[in-house]
């Protein structure tokens, strides 16, 4: 029981983390490529993951650990962030939030075909009923969507859902921060060639909340938030701590409601309370 219990309250500050992945990114596009912005993030991360590992004398992973690990770089450290750039500029931070709660069923579906998990059937209500209230809240208040945009944000959960589930069943033999700094490492050598042949033209044009979103999704969305994020999925299983990515589009509104000063309305506050209710009987029954 405490096992889980620390497992739900890691990936709850993963979540906390993450949640200001898509906004920092739509900042980042209006100065980088996504090109740039997606291989620039992974190599700086990578770097740090690698000090790491080397600082504190992990041991290599095993042969067979190698196809999974590419698994996790393929979807979390270049399928996700790179599709996600390239529909940002389509589509605006918000209508993106409609894609986002669907992430938490992509995780749990994979968390099944890759991690053997058998939540019983209740907690797949719980988890539509979630997705459904999040993705209804982001088309009642947002706008901006394309065909192009939203098919590349649809893409774009697929793979992290199944990077997630991947990441999460490693992390129980090599540990959360070891997985994704080894999957980092992986991807380092094609990312830095990629962030090499597209640099940005003049760097005297990137703005200072340009660099800033670069440096958060580079050290946060990139590294540190899989540091509590891979945890919570193997100590609490994938399937019901991932129904805790369904707060992340509220985490996001009350973060710009405490730095940018925006208002609440009250239909956040009834659907965030909606969707703390399906985490919950999603956590009983997963």
């Amino acid at each position: 029981m405490e096992r889980t219990t620390a497992g739900w309250w890691s990936g709850l500050t993963g979540v906390m983390i993450f949640s200001g992945s898509l906004p920092a990114t739509r900042v980042a596009v209006n100065d980088f490529s996504p090109l740039f912005l997606t291989s620039a993030r992974a190599t700086i991360a990578a770097l740090l993951g690698g000090a790491l590992l080397l600082l504190l004398r992990q041991r290599r992973p095993a042969r067979s650990d190698i196809l999974p690990l590419l698994i996790v770089a393929l979807g979390v450290v270049v399928g996700f962030p790179l599709l996600t750039a390239l529909a940002l500029r389509h589509i605006s931070a918000g209508h993106s939030v409609v894609f986002i709660g669907l992430l938490p069923l992509s995780t749990a579906l994979f968390g099944v075909l890759r991690g053997g998990e058998r939540p019983r059937p209740a907690f797949w209500l719980f988890s539509l009923l979630g997705a459904a209230i999040v993705a209804g809240f982001a088309i009642a208040n947002g706008q901006g969507g394309s065909l192009s945009g939203d098919l590349l944000m649809i893409a774009s959960v697929i793979v992290c859902g199944l990077g997630y589930a991947e990441g999460a069943g490693l992390s129980r033999r090599l540990g959360g921060w070891q997985v994704i700094s080894w999957a980092l490492l992986l991807s380092l050598p094609l990312m830095a060639i990629i962030a090499l042949f597209s640099l940005p033209h003049s760097w005297s044009a990137v703005s200072q909340p340009g660099w800033l979103s670069l440096g958060y999704v580079s050290l946060f969305s990139m590294l540190i938030g899989f540091l509590f994020w891979y945890r919570g999925l193997a100590l609490g299983g994938i399937a019901g701590v991932s129904q805790l990515q369904l707060l992340q589009p509220f985490f996001g509104l009350l973060l710009a409601a405490v730095l940018l000063h925006e208002s609440i309305a009250w239909s956040m506050v009834a659907c965030a309370t909606a969707v703390i209710l399906c985490v919950f009987g999603a956590k009983r029954y997963s």
